[in-house]
């Protein structure tokens, strides 16, 4: 599958993962020590609904705007409040932009914060750059963001947060996208990583969420509690055409995280649902009902 982020913005699968990555800055601004967000595979940052791209496939219909036009009890409207915000914040009347994860980080990053940005598309990469030139707490590069992350941590901050969002453009990307975290996390083991993935191949990504969990309890660096697995639904994981479902492991989550996404997850399976079997789960990623994996 070819994911690239400006034919889906906005979509179910980019409510979920903004939604957490959200509330995760929203956490790391709580102490007054900086922290850096890395963004493995950034995008170009933001999103013009009205685009070539997003009309062609207008996804975020059935996400952020049923979303926004929903009624929201009060748990799930405190989840999306930050995520909400920066919609909100964008878009003076209709629903035109959509922001991506650039773009909530330097919406939410304070002075003393730094964001750094790889994306290896070229013309993406300019749009990047462009967009952020004048921000002094920005650094865009373009490289792969794979082989540029264990040079990128631990940062000098100590704190904070790499988000690993690739368009899966490749059939080994599940491998590749092991081999980065396996090469990198070890080196900050204390930072939250977010890590996204589709539920296209349920066997693919089953292997590498338990392969994910088995590797970091053997390794050490991390204990269950510390490790959470939110993944959405919104038809049947086995009906044909455009991707059903899609979710992140989050690793170092928040200690809010859990409640939070108890709230917020069955509110989206009912709200965005697209047909029958929609559906939702949050767990450890290592359950009774997992596969047994001998490496990572």
């Amino acid at each position: 599958m070819n994911y690239r982020h400006a034919f889906h913005a906005g979509n179910f699968a980019d409510v979920l993962k903004h939604a957490v990555l959200a509330q995760c800055l929203r956490h790391l601004k709580k102490k007054d020590k900086p922290f850096r967000y890395i963004d493995t595979h950034a995008g170009i940052g933001a999103y013009d609904l009205t685009s070539g791209e997003a009309e062609r496939s207008p996804e975020w219909r059935n996400g952020i705007a049923k979303v926004i036009a929903a009624d929201k009890p009060p748990a799930v409207a405190d989840a999306l409040a930050p995520l909400l915000d920066i919609v909100g914040a964008m878009n003076a009347g209709a629903l035109s932009r959509y922001p991506g994860s650039p773009e909530i980080a330097a919406r939410m990053a304070r002075e003393l914060d730094r964001i750094q940005l790889c994306e290896w598309h070229e013309a993406d990469a300019k749009s990047l750059d462009k967009r952020y030139v004048r921000d002094a707490r920005v650094k865009v590069e373009r490289r792969d963001g794979y082989k540029a992350l264990p040079a990128l941590v631990p940062p000098r901050e100590k704190r904070g947060l790499v988000l690993v969002d690739p368009p899966f453009e490749h059939r080994d990307e599940m491998a590749h996208m092991a081999e980065a975290v396996r090469s990198a996390l070890p080196k900050w083991p204390t930072g939250t990583w977010i890590i996204w993935r589709p539920l296209k191949d349920l066997w693919a990504s089953e292997r590498f969420d338990v392969g994910l969990a088995e590797w970091l309890f053997e390794e050490e660096l991390a204990t269950p509690e510390k490790l959470l697995r939110a993944d959405l639904w919104v038809r049947d994981l086995e009906s044909e055409g455009k991707l059903a479902g899609a979710g992140i492991v989050i690793v170092n989550p928040p200690f809010t995280l859990e409640a939070q996404l108890l709230a917020l997850l069955p509110w989206l399976s009912e709200t965005l649902a697209q047909g029958e079997g929609a559906g939702w789960r949050l767990d450890g990623c290592a359950t009774d009902d997992s596969l047994s994996v001998e490496e990572f």
